[in-house]
């Protein structure tokens, strides 16, 4: 049995099984600075969004869930699966990504 809040990679290690639940992996090719600098944008985004309910504010609502969005795609855990991107489409989801959040 896994224990609550383990982590399991499916024998593909397209996805990660948490709890019992399965979510698409963080694309493996991002470098691991970029991943760190992704990570912390979702972070920073996910405490806006927990920020704007508190505040009632729709809009900053929807403007920090965009970056969330940004920063998902990004790591190649939502848009076009990984494993079905060429590498040079892979590098620009996250270069494009980082770039679009770093401006922000």
């Amino acid at each position: 049995m896994q224990a609550d809040g383990e982590r399991r990679t499916t024998p593909d290690g397209h996805f990660v099984v948490i709890r019992g639940r399965k979510w698409r992996a963080t694309d493996p090719a991002v470098p691991e600075d970029q991943a760190a600098r992704l990570r912390s944008h979702l972070m920073a985004a996910r405490r806006a969004v927990r920020a704007a309910l508190a505040d009632g504010d729709p809009d900053a609502e929807r403007a920090a869930r965009a970056r969330v969005h940004t920063a998902k795609v990004a790591l190649g855990e939502r848009g076009t699966p990984w494993w079905d991107q060429s590498d040079e489409e892979r590098r620009r989801r996250w270069r494009d990504g980082l770039s679009a959040l770093d401006d922000a």
